[in-house]
């Protein structure tokens, strides 16, 4: 892409400046008055958390820019894309591959149906073939017969295959598909058990990949699927149009050097196999997140890899709640710090050492976060911070909120701003309800979230070796009992805390409580967001409603 240079030079000038702008905010909160040992160790934690802020607001920007001021945003950031050409019959044959373990069947075979079915429907049938490919270590014969039962009477081939020895993973299962299987395809879709794609989407893609021989990856935007329970449904609300505006920006400056998320996207079979082979780390362990390293690997190969910014005819499901959203967080945690031993590997490209930055820049701001907090508590037991100016400590926190959530924040904006967007969630009125209820869900979940991660981290050193196990994918209660025995610690700390802070100034413990209460509500709100009572309250109200749902909600709003 032209000026690629100049795009990056802009992006980090704009990181620079955000992160500037809240050290200065910061500082005028510390310094009157002289600082203290506490002040420093504050000072300290918070510089270490801008990183990750600065790229949340930098990236946040530009995707807003674009999604309000170019024609066609998503054409903007990937050349490749080509409208007049989409939904063409492909000229190359695709496998598509579903990655299986321990997997309810009956969720995992309809999207699969609509998907044969949108492709033969296309007049595509001749060009793909779908592959089940299974890591349950034992038997599964419902594996089997919802396989055959998927298979029966379509035009489009079906296989199954299993493995018993599940050596790497989801990364070593696709290669050994690569290795075994591939004759007669040049690339594979690779897909995840809760994944669900449209023919049009995967259609799309391929004329893409046809579009330009160097191509390697290219990456679909994803979305949550619809979804009964609460907590995903306040989760993905605020997720998409986080990632809407992030993918955008994002992709304008990395250009051919894009991220890749392990499903949903679609992948060249020669170049993945001869670069993306993933060895085990020095101490004998596999590569858990494996998809960014198998992305900067083809970098450093000279391909491109291309994030598609389009939410259309791409979708996933989320946790249920929050134990399987935290449980996720964790396995994606302990994968992304092995990339403190990645970073060393000889021949990666500026840009493949960037992003394996920002992968562990996910993480490691938790814990100082936490000693951030920390710190503020032992500043004020010490008596310090008795003459910060009020205002400037207001305006640092409400700038570190803003940018740190700023992708949903003006993700939100743009959909007000463009009566067609708000038209597809039912309109201004109950777009703006979704989102406020989705923000204050956001304040109170993010401490225990973050909590949660610096907890873990904090405790990764000393723990048994991680592996990747079945993910729970299905609805389901919280207990008052379960979710004591999980955030106990997380309640325990943000009472003592604040009864810490009570001892010395009802006026701090206040200026804590918007992060306290996230602590202190834990409990209560691992409970809520899981209650299929108010989960049908909330689909009765088209409360956090996704546009694909909202024509199937009017049907049968009950549910």
């Amino acid at each position: 892409m032209e000026h690629i240079g100049l795009r990056r030079a802009g992006f980090v000038g704009l990181c620079l400046a955000v992160a500037l702008a809240l050290l200065g905010l910061l500082w005028r909160a510390l310094a009157p008055g002289g600082m203290t040992v506490w002040e420093w160790l504050i000072l300290a934690a918070y510089l270490g958390t801008l990183p990750w802020s600065a790229i949340s607001a930098a990236n946040a920007l530009l995707g807003f820019g674009l999604l309000m001021g170019a024609r066609d945003p998503v054409a903007a950031v990937v050349p490749q894309l080509d409208r007049a050409r989409e939904g063409a019959l492909p000229g190359i044959a695709a496998a598509l591959l579903v990655c299986i373990r321990h997997e309810d069947m009956a969720a995992v075979t309809p999207p699969l149906a609509r998907l044969l079915d949108g492709l033969a429907a296309a007049g595509a049938a001749d060009r793909f073939a779908l592959w089940v490919l299974s890591d349950t270590p034992e038997a599964a014969p419902e594996e089997e017969a919802a396989v055959a039962a998927l298979a029966a009477g379509r035009a489009i081939p079906v296989h199954y295959r299993r493995r018993s020895q599940n050596t790497g993973f989801k990364a070593g299962n696709v290669m050994d598909w690569c290795d075994r299987h591939a004759a007669g395809m040049e690339a594979f879709l690779c897909l995840d058990a809760d994944s669900a794609m449209s023919a049009r989407a995967v259609l799309r893609l391929v004329s893409c990949l046809e579009a330009d021989p160097r191509l390697a990856i290219i990456q679909q935007l994803i979305v949550g699927r619809p979804a009964q329970a609460p907590f995903p449904r306040l989760f993905q609300f605020g997720m998409r149009a986080g990632m809407r505006a992030w993918a955008t920006g994002q992709g304008w400056w990395q250009g051919d050097e894009g991220p890749y998320w392990g499903h949903n996207a679609l992948i060249r079979i020669a170049p993945f196999r001869a670069h993306a082979r993933l060895e085990p780390l020095p101490d004998g362990s596999h590569i858990l997140s494996h998809d960014q390293v198998e992305a900067v690997r083809l970098h450093a190969a000279g391909w491109k890899i291309r994030c598609l910014p389009e939410e259309d005819g791409s979708q996933e499901g989320n946790p249920p709640a929050m134990p399987d959203y935290l449980r996720r967080d964790e396995r994606w945690a302990a994968g992304n710090m092995q990339y403190f031993t990645l970073l060393r590997l000889p021949g990666l490209t500026p840009m493949g050492r960037w992003q394996l930055w920002q992968a562990v820049l996910l993480f490691v701001g938790a814990p100082l976060w936490l000693l951030l907090l920390l710190a503020a508590t032992g500043n004020v037991l010490s008596g310090g911070g008795a003459v910060t100016p009020p205002g400037a400590l207001a305006a640092v926190m409400a700038a570190s909120w803003f940018c740190y959530f700023a992708p949903k924040l003006l993700g939100y904006l743009q959909v007000l701003l463009q009566p067609a967007e708000a038209r597809r969630y039912g309109g201004r009125a109950r777009f703006v309800l979704g989102a406020l209820a989705e923000i204050a869900f956001t304040t109170l979940f993010e401490p225990a979230s973050v909590l949660n991660k610096a907890f873990f981290l904090l405790l990764l050193p000393f723990g048994p070796r991680t592996g990747w196990a079945a993910q729970k994918r299905a609805d389901r209660g919280i207990g008052w009992g379960d979710a004591l025995r999980l955030l106990w610690p997380h309640t325990a700390l943000g009472l003592a805390v604040g009864a810490a802070l009570a001892s010395v100034s009802w006026t701090a413990l206040a200026w804590a409580v918007p992060v306290l209460a996230g602590l202190w509500l834990a409990v209560p709100l691992c409970v809520a967001t899981a209650s299929p009572r108010l989960g049908r309250w909330m689909r009765v109200q088209e409360l956090c409603a996704i546009p694909e749902e909202m024509p199937e909600m009017r049907k049968n709003p009950a549910g």
